[in-house]
């Protein structure tokens, strides 16, 4: 018996790279990389503004990934940094309303009520729930450092992964997280929590 030939494989099965290679002939298999990578994006848009820029925001970083397929590098194997980068420059995109929503976060002191484990640890890092002093810091970064700051605390991202992500070198990758966490002590002061 033979092995069926490689573009009968299930779309969900492979690398990254193998399955967007097989998206240029098969567009439906594109939905193995929405799958695998959606929920990450969503959260992440989601913990720099907002739920209601969520859902819009990471349906458009996959349509723009869809979109640039082609381009898509494949000596990558994995398309999570490519994804990430595609989602910071939406967020960047409204980096003007990011910023007034850290400045207002940072005037409002009330906390919001958290259900499960889960979301409690997301609150530490979560722009809807943040300290006020957390959030002005944020506010005061600069969009690079607070790119930098929040793709290694909320994506979990790698340096070189948040290096291909925003397709800067990796030394800048840890000056501006160095920078970004000096910044936020500093406002933050000695109660703040270490980041």
């Amino acid at each position: 018996m033979t092995a069926p030939p490689k573009d009968s494989a299930p779309p969900s099965e492979g690398t990254d790279a193998q399955v967007i290679e097989a998206s240029w002939r098969h567009p439906d298999r594109f939905g193995a990389v929405f799958d695998r990578y959606f929920a990450s994006i969503h959260r992440y848009v989601h913990l720099r503004l907002g739920e209601s820029a969520a859902d819009d925001l990471a349906a458009e970083t996959f349509l723009r990934a869809f979109r640039s397929r082609d381009r898509f590098d494949l000596t990558c194997s994995s398309a999570r940094p490519w994804l990430y980068g595609i989602a910071s420059n939406l967020v960047a995109e409204h980096h003007r309303g990011e910023a007034r929503r850290y400045r207002a976060l940072a005037r409002s002191a009330h906390a919001v009520e958290i259900a499960s484990h889960d979301e409690r640890v997301i609150q530490r890092v979560s722009a809807a729930v943040m300290q006020p002093r957390l959030a002005a810091g944020l506010a005061r970064l600069s969009a690079g450092d607070r790119d930098v700051l929040l793709l290694v605390a909320c994506a979990q991202l790698s340096y070189e992964e948040v290096a291909e992500a925003l397709g800067i070198p990796q030394g800048t990758v840890g000056s501006r997280l160095n920078r970004a966490r000096k910044k936020l002590r500093k406002i933050i002061g000695p109660a703040g929590e270490a980041l």
